[in-house]
């Protein structure tokens, strides 16, 4: 252990070893400790408005996907409903996806809801809720079964519209919203199959005994991922019919089963709407009880991450891989699409803030740091046009580039996950709050005893190791900040409150800090940037990406300099810009995060050379 004036984190192990835990337990309080998984109610999140973002880029990205959507012309996003219900339809069209005629006739619309009725919870502006009242009034007359007949992805839209309907009844009290949902219930149920079905022959068999379709893409429509808004339709009141809906399409006997027993059935499978139907499987569990769910929720988050890229991406060409043959590192020179990066952040977020709140685990935020930095804050803007970013490229001439297509699928997550960056940074437990996310910002709420508080959080992290966090309020008031200590810094983690190191015990990656906190005091937590390399995949050891901190430093150019392992471990910062510089013998190797990325080619692993 350190002395003076910087004191490390301990774990739990350490303190067990040195015989301190009774002790501090007794200091604190008894009962004061993280209660074990099972022995405590989940983490609660906090409602979007009690944070507000700082300045940068995840309050940018917010800000920037808000503006779109309320640009959008009405009469065009009502458009498909409306030529599908038979009705007339002025107006633009859209284009791309959205049209009728194009791949998934007005598939994002609810989405759009979702996103602007949680825009309208985090920042109260009117305007917002104006509209998403507009465009229900607008939905309501297009209501139509004929919306989903003979139509690709019924699943799909339905699952769309669900989440928006209930977000707007939530988020911007729109009332009417489950009158709209029950509507659209009945109208799409007819056209809905029975039960969850697979991809391919069971779908192709069903959708037969509806019209017959011979293209493969009517066969890909996804009802197992239905279950996760169905149940949160029933538990915010809109009915019991959501519950009995969502458990006929739990995909059970070919996917929950296994993984629940361990069976690694990933490989293949659509890699983005599978991982989203792990959040129904935690539904399942939030909702109903199941066990079996929670479990294969579990174990289909660990066998995603044990076939992840650096960056927690995965799934090249939208497909989970078959562990232990070298299929990431083939990627690499086999294709551009490497991660559908807002769909696919927006499952991984939603399925590790499931996993946070029930297991109260720091991995699983760890697990969200990384993808939101390495992935989707990196994105390409949302244009008005339709240009959207959908895949991450990481092959070895990486670059950022526009979907061929506007409009499509990932124009409708990442308004969805923008407005979420608020509702990952802290949770709420009975044993205090949780600091997941180091982002700069200000929460705000209501203790136990009454105080309202103010935690204000501030620093350049993940530019910077140095995260500080001041408490304002009017009178004392005791409770736990909970700091999460990343598994790649529990080693040298170090935290201060007013300025004193403190030995703080860190349970499942969370250092817990409690005390009667007065107005003004302030932690200090500082976290290891140092250089470390990560290999692909274990057959491919010589293949690796250069992290610092939760960071991929990305290599600048089409073609590296051969260097050693060494010589990129010593790289240094130019200055405090955000490159690295990595001294090969042919040359220099310029390192930098995939959010400075502009419109060169980049590498996302090299190749190690053996020797300089």
């Amino acid at each position: 252990m350190r002395t003076g004036m910087r004191t490390q984190v301990r774990t739990r192990r350490e303190f067990l070893k040195d015989g301190c835990l009774v002790g501090v337990a007794a200091a604190l309080g008894a009962g004061s400790g993280a209660l074990a998984e099972g022995e405590a109610k989940p983490l609660a999140q906090f409602d979007y408005g009690d944070v507000s973002l700082a300045s940068g880029r995840c309050e940018g990205q917010f800000a920037q996907t808000q503006s779109v959507l309320m640009g959008l012309n009405e009469d065009a996003l009502l458009r498909p409903w409306r030529v599908r219900a038979g009705l007339p339809a002025p107006g633009p069209q859209l284009g791309g996806w959205y049209d009728e005629g194009g791949f998934a006739p007005g598939h994002a619309f609810g989405q759009w809801i979702s996103a602007l009725s949680r825009g309208y919870a985090a920042d109260r502006d009117p305007a917002k809720r104006e509209r998403v009242a507009r465009l229900l009034d607008l939905y309501e007359p297009v209501i139509s079964a004929r919306f989903y007949q003979d139509f690709r992805f019924p699943s799909y839209d339905y699952d769309k519209m669900v989440i928006g309907l209930i977000d707007a009844h939530r988020f911007a009290g729109i009332e009417k919203a489950f009158s709209l949902l029950d509507r659209t219930t009945d109208a799409a149920g007819p056209n809905l199959p029975p039960k969850a079905l697979e991809r391919g022959a069971e779908q192709r068999e069903w959708r037969a005994s509806v019209k017959d379709k011979t293209s493969d893409d009517y066969t890909w429509d996804e009802p197992y991922t239905l279950p996760e808004n169905l149940y949160l339709a029933a538990d915010r009141g809109a009915g019991e019919r959501y519950r009995r809906m969502a458990g006929r399409y739990l995909l059970d006997a070919t996917w929950f089963d296994p993984l629940a027993a361990g069976q690694n059935v990933l490989a293949g499978r659509h890699a983005y709407s599978f991982c989203n139907s792990l959040s129904s499987a935690m539904q399942a569990y939030l909702s109903a009880g199941s066990e079996k769910h929670l479990l294969a929720a579990k174990n289909g988050f660990q066998m995603i991450a044990a076939q992840s890229y650096a960056t927690g991406g995965w799934g090249p060409n939208e497909a989970f891989v078959e562990p232990g043959t070298g299929a990431l590192k083939a990627s690499l020179t086999k294709t551009h699409s490497s991660f559908e990066t807002p769909c696919g952040s927006y499952a991984q977020s939603k399925l590790s803030r499931y996993l946070l709140r029930v297991t109260r685990d720091g991995m699983y935020g760890d697990s969200m740091e990384r993808v939101i930095y390495n992935t989707v804050l990196g994105a390409k803007p949302l244009e008005p046009d339709g240009r959207a970013f959908y895949y991450s490229d990481y092959s070895n001439q990486g670059s950022k580039f526009y979907f061929k297509d506007a409009w499509p699928c990932c124009a409708g997550t990442l308004p969805q996950v923008a407005a979420d960056y608020r509702i990952m940074t802290y949770l709420r437990g009975e044993d205090g709050v949780y600091v997941n996310l180091y982002l700069p910002s200000t929460l705000r709420w209501t203790n136990g005893d009454g105080a309202e508080i103010v935690l204000t959080q501030t620093g350049e992290y993940p530019l910077e190791g140095r995260v500080r966090l001041t408490v304002e309020s009017a009178r004392a008031s005791e409770f736990a900040l909970w700091l999460r200590i990343p598994r790649w810094a529990q080693n040298g983690a170090t935290i201060r409150v007013n300025g004193k190191a403190v030995n703080a015990l860190t349970m499942r990656g969370f250092a817990r800090v409690a005390r009667r906190w007065q107005s003004g005091d302030s932690v200090e937590l500082d976290l290891p940037l140092t250089m470390r390399l990560e290999v692909i995949e274990p057959e491919s050891r010589g293949t690796r990406a250069v992290m610092r901190g939760p960071l991929v430093l990305f290599a600048l150019g089409e073609d590296a300099s051969p260097v050693t392992g060494a010589q990129l471990l010593a790289a240094t910062r130019e200055g405090s810009s955000a490159v690295w510089r990595a001294e090969a013998t042919a040359g220099s190797v310029l390192l930098t995060p995939f959010t400075e990325i502009g419109d060169g080619h980049y590498r996302t692993y090299l190749d190690l050379a053996k020797k300089a």
